[in-house]
């Protein structure tokens, strides 16, 4: 592990999912650039270990950021690109029954969408990271903090209906929010302070009109994962819980990328403020000790 420098506050950190409402991490990123903190470790589920893990791989946030807004600033390059993704095809539909013919392979989007820099495996990454997925035959919890880093993300981000499963580790793996969608509990030995950031909301508007069928699907897991993090929560939360303001996005609304990060930017300042409350006391101690 690597160890905080004496004049920061260890800070282990949680990142979880959320879909497009995730690009709300970077923010969050931003704020311990701004004040030259390194968290000690950090720990994502589905967009949480996609940014996570960019991130500990030493990209700084503001570059992540730029990254974000190039990559989804032409909505037909993104759209021809995500069909080069693509695992399915329209045939599908007639001669699979029910099969998804724009079913994603999640681990081409990795590669489509990651920025280069980003190493193979989590042992070249500057900051110790775990990546969350679910066995889906299993039906538990998998993490990984080890080996290959874009099988271990594919598999956290890959979300049922929109993604294929990923096989890694002798199991088929599925999105990480199916069984912990805020994973601060695995962070729990890595640091005195840990802090969550938690964008999985549910479904937004006024109620007046009926769902429709893709927002209601992916609404609904929202809606469990955040009844999962209610329940992890009331039997012991993380130190410091963040919460951007970002519910009005859906989960597939990546093309508003800088909408959600104005949206988000608010929460810049809020998480500064908790990390240097953090540094407070420990500028005053080393000043004791060297009076």
């Amino acid at each position: 592990m690597i160890a905080a420098p004496p004049s920061e506050p260890a800070v282990a950190l949680a990142l979880g999912s959320g879909g497009a409402r995730g690009l709300a991490h970077i923010v969050v990123l931003e704020a311990f650039d701004d004040l030259g903190i390194r968290p000690v470790a950090i720990a994502g589920t589905s967009i949480g270990a996609v940014v996570g893990a960019a991130y500990a791989a030493g990209i700084p946030a503001k570059d992540l950021r730029r990254h974000v807004l190039e990559q989804f600033r032409d909505p037909a390059r993104v759209l021809s690109r995500l069909l080069e993704a693509r695992v399915g095809k329209l045939t599908d539909l007639f001669v699979k029954g029910l099969a998804n013919p724009v079913l994603l392979d999640p681990e081409k989007v990795l590669d489509i969408f990651w920025p280069e820099s980003v190493p193979d495996r989590f042992e070249d990454l500057a900051i110790p990271f775990t990546a969350v997925a679910t066995d889906y035959y299993g039906r538990c919890e998998v993490a990984f903090d080890s080996g290959p880093l874009v099988t271990a993300v594919a598999a956290s981000m890959a979300v049922p209906g929109l993604a294929r499963a990923v096989r890694g580790g002798g199991h088929w793996l599925i999105d990480g929010g199916v069984v912990n969608p805020l994973p601060f509990d695995r962070l729990r030995n890595r640091a005195p302070t840990v802090m969550a950031v938690d964008v999985a909301g549910g479904p937004s508007g006024d109620g007046d009109k009926p769902p429709e069928a893709l927002d209601s699907m992916f609404a609904s897991a929202q809606i469990m994962q955040s009844a999962i993090v209610a329940e992890k929560i009331a039997a012991g939360g993380p130190d410091i819980l963040i919460r951007p303001d970002v519910e009005q996005y859906r989960i597939l609304d990546f093309l508003k990328a800088k909408a959600i990060f104005r949206a988000a930017d608010p929460v810049r300042d809020e998480v500064k403020r908790r990390l240097e409350a953090l540094i407070a006391p420990k500028l005053s101690a080393g000043r004791k000790r060297r009076t």
